[in-house]
């Protein structure tokens, strides 16, 4: 496989990181916003075509897959527009900042049959995943799940401290990591949806404080709160209670209720997130198979999204 990725943040270089590990592809293309630094990042990973023009980064000869860590606002469009030159594509989380073109990306990839993935990473990580067998076993029901999604953000910077020509979204990129995980783990869409807003940034016009609760039909209930106002520890943290005990989910790492270490390198390939989900991008289209967290898998979680925007 030959990939061209788009985007040179930090995400990318984790896109990067993880493909060294899998093997059996070139990154062969790179796409930025602004000459330099892209010529600076395609050297120092040794790329070796690198444009400001993803159309020009597609049409290189043999390229099979784009992976798209662009802008959110940038998502849909760019989807689109990679199946429709043939390539398959893994695009960051979410795949829209808005269900309409949410549901467009699902049309356009049942129309052109290309392999196209969205990056729902919590379903990869091995924390979640250690959490997911042991329901999908029947031997943990999940009651409650509380997330705190915190980040300091009263300054349009990315996750480099570098300033950001974009400005980010609460519930259409942060929440969705969440409703997306607890649509995942109970296997159900909630049928009770709620959310609070506090002030928008005078500057970025954005909230920069949500509250949202979900709750499914079986009666499991999800508390979120996501702050651009926390000054302190960043990140997010995932408290799942449930019958059988409680624990905690940072990323890649679990602990008990109690703080204690919970082996999960066994459960995936890599004890990365990130490298599993892309191991299933590549084997995806390897196989000619539609992988897990397609777009249309993925649209669910929008469908609630939008329901949780209209409550705003």
């Amino acid at each position: 496989m030959n990939i061209v990725i788009a985007g040179i943040g930090a995400t990318a270089r984790k896109h990067l990181d993880a493909l060294r590990n899998i093997g059996g592809h070139d990154v062969v293309g790179v796409v930025g916003r602004e000459p330099g630094s892209t010529a600076v990042f395609a050297a120092d990973n040794g790329i070796g075509h690198h444009t400001l023009d993803l159309a020009e980064a597609l049409a290189q000869p043999g390229v099979d897959a784009a992976i798209l860590t662009t802008p959110t606002q940038l998502h849909a469009g760019q989807t689109i527009q990679a199946m429709e030159a043939g390539k398959h594509v893994l695009v960051e989380i979410p795949m829209a900042d808005n269900l309409a073109d949410a549901e467009a990306v699902v049309d356009a990839q049942q129309r052109t049959g290309m392999t196209a993935m969205v990056c729902h990473t919590r379903r990869f990580n091995p924390s979640h995943q250690w959490i997911h067998q042991r329901i999908t076993a029947g031997e943990l029901e999940l009651q409650h799940l509380v997330v705190q999604t915190f980040f300091f953000r009263r300054e349009n910077r990315n996750a480099l401290g570098q300033p950001r020509s974009w400005t980010d979204h609460l519930l259409w990129h942060h929440a969705c990591h969440t409703v997306d995980l607890f649509q995942h783990q109970t296997g159900e869409a909630p049928v009770a949806v709620s959310a609070l807003r506090g002030p928008s940034h005078p500057e970025l016009g954005i909230a920069m404080d949500l509250s949202i609760g979900l709750q499914t039909p079986s009666g499991a209930l999800c508390s979120l709160a996501l702050s651009f106002n926390n000054e302190g520890p960043l990140g997010t943290t995932f408290r799942y209670i449930g019958d059988t005990g409680t624990y905690i989910a940072r990323y890649d790492d679990l602990v008990d209720g109690y703080d204690k270490p919970i082996d999960v390198s066994g459960v995936g390939v890599s004890t990365d997130g990130v490298e599993n989900q892309d191991r299933e991008f590549v084997a995806a289209v390897r196989e000619g198979r539609e992988p897990a967290a397609s777009v249309a898998q993925c649209l669910p979680t929008m469908q609630t999204l939008d329901r949780l925007e209209r409550t705003l």
